[in-house]
């Protein structure tokens, strides 16, 4: 197994000399725990590490700090030491979510990764309103995004393909396929996308079938997968933790527990890149200021009222707007609690310095 094998390319290479001067060898993060990482190097050697204090400390937020997928610079000493991450390479992509709660913090679900597969199914699972979610953070992210609609073999194929023609209106940029994980459907679809040193992520709901494929991926009982709930027909997901996993027939594969909260950590103009048609019709408003109400000439409220636009997809926009909106505004007073602790700190130091200097002057008087 080679670093390319694991996604290494020229952007990491151009970033690494430093690193290598200082004897520092290049791995890949393929999982996480409370109390370290674990990485693998050049030849498939997996090693325990753990995290470097002086990049612990340097980090402003929890999303710099090393995660599944990043490539990082290891230290690892003499016999018998610890190996320790000294640094985290930069990022050429990252899929983010807004951590759940009422904070203003990211949180990284995969690092370096290239494309998202978003997992659903056409029964209890199924709610274009958070597959919008999704599509948002992936088209912030620069993945390439792709649908499955697991579970196929639970119900009528023309069920499953209206959801997926529904599905499809949603995003210009994703793929959505009809998949059955028990008919090995989705084996065929996960696949074109795996190439070598390709890194994908699966991300979804508990219980759509995630975990039965990738035991489909890697030939085998990888990962656990429960029985299938009597009451909902959904499969009880297992997976507790994220783990890189490479696969025997080339690329890599991120899996991610269950999600339950998708909250956005985006921006306005990716936002407006994944409603493209709000944007346009907002464009043809009579006038420049329309407030999309009770304004004349509001091309939106037209298309809502003579159907050419889902009033269900304009409220999830406007709703999307307005979390963005709160974000923003919780960032910058975060930054601000920040910059304000950063002030504070430095005039600290530097009356403990002068402090300090006062002593030492008074040391040198009395000798």
């Amino acid at each position: 197994m080679t670093l390319e094998d694991l996604g290494w390319n020229q952007f990491f290479a151009g970033e690494f000399p430093p690193y290598a001067e200082k004897g520092y060898l290049p791995g890949r993060l393929i999982r996480e725990t409370k109390i370290n990482f674990s990485a693998l190097l050049d030849g498939g050697e997996d090693l325990d590490c753990v995290l470097g204090g002086k990049l612990w400390h340097e980090a402003e937020t929890d999303a710099e700090l090393p995660a599944v997928g990043d490539w990082v610079a290891l230290d690892r000493g003499r016999e018998g030491d610890e190996v320790i991450i000294r640094a985290r390479l930069p990022r050429q992509s990252k899929f983010s979510r807004k951590v759940p709660g009422k904070s203003a913090e990211e949180q990284v679900i995969a690092a370096n990764v290239d494309v998202v597969v978003v997992v659903t199914d056409p029964g209890s699972d199924y709610n274009p309103r958070r597959i919008e979610r999704y599509l948002t953070l992936i088209d912030r992210c620069g993945a390439k995004p792709v649908v499955l609609l697991n579970k196929a073999d639970l119900f009528p194929a023309e069920h499953c393909e209206a959801v997926a023609e529904e599905l499809r209106t949603l995003s210009d940029s994703a793929e959505v396929f009809v998949t059955s994980a028990v008919d090995q459907e989705g084996l065929k679809v996960a696949k074109s996308y795996l190439q070598r040193g390709t890194t994908i992520t699966l991300v979804g709901s508990s219980g759509v079938g995630k975990s039965t494929l990738v035991n489909q991926l890697l030939g085998g009982e990888w990962l656990d997968t429960s029985e299938v709930n009597e009451v909902t027909g959904r499969g009880r997901h297992t997976t507790t933790a994220r783990e890189l996993i490479v696969l025997p027939d080339g690329g890599m594969l991120i899996d991610n527990p269950g999600v339950r909260e998708i909250q956005m950590w985006t921006d306005e103009a990716t936002l407006r890149e994944s409603f493209s048609e709000i944007e346009g019709l907002g464009q043809q408003c009579r006038f420049t200021d329309c407030k999309h109400q009770t304004d004349a000439g509001c091309a939106i409220r037209a298309a809502v009222e003579n159907g050419a636009l889902d009033p269900e997809r304009y409220e999830s926009y406007l709703k999307l707007e307005e979390e963005i909106e709160a974000l923003n505004k919780r960032r910058k007073k975060r930054q601000m609690t920040t910059e304000r602790r950063a002030k504070r700190n430095h005039k600290v130091k530097a009356r403990n310095l002068a402090d300090r200097i006062d002593l030492q002057k008074e040391e040198r008087g009395e000798q």
